[in-house]
């Protein structure tokens, strides 16, 4: 299966970066915490599944999504062979999540102060940071 996970940073009032995550509802990984995102549909492009992922589980919306890369270890997800899309941003203004879909929560975490998270989505923050710096965006 194809998927697609979303790396949302913002920028506090101290200037210091936070990420958006939410709590997932659902097995595997019930309970922990992980970056927005979801499985591709067919019929659709991996920047609109992005978009969709992150509304519907966050309620937010971003500008500019940048492809951060594939990942694809085949230990990555237990319940078998998933390949995810990657995408970063910085937020504009402050991100005010609202938790739907299958998220139990949806919040801003510290980057210096992350729980643990599902996956290996704390392989993919590292890698957004590196991307988003290529790109100025850092």
């Amino acid at each position: 299966m194809v998927c697609v996970d979303i790396a949302l940073f913002e920028r506090d009032k101290n200037n210091d970066m936070g990420i958006l995550l939410i709590q997932r509802g659902k097995e595997p990984f019930a309970g922990c915490w992980a970056l927005p995102g979801g499985f591709v549909e067919m019929d659709e492009d991996l920047e609109v599944a992005a978009r969709r992922e992150l509304r519907e589980e966050t309620d937010v919306q971003t500008g500019e999504l940048i492809q951060v890369g594939a990942f694809g270890d085949p230990r990555r997800d237990p319940r078998g062979r998933n390949i995810s899309i990657a995408y970063a941003a910085v937020a504009s203004e402050a991100i005010t999540p609202m938790a739907g879909d299958d998220a139990v929560h949806a919040a801003v975490f510290a980057l210096a102060n992350l729980p643990p998270l599902a996956f290996d989505h704390d392989r993919l923050i590292r890698s957004a940071i590196d991307v988003l710096k290529l790109y100025r965006k850092w």
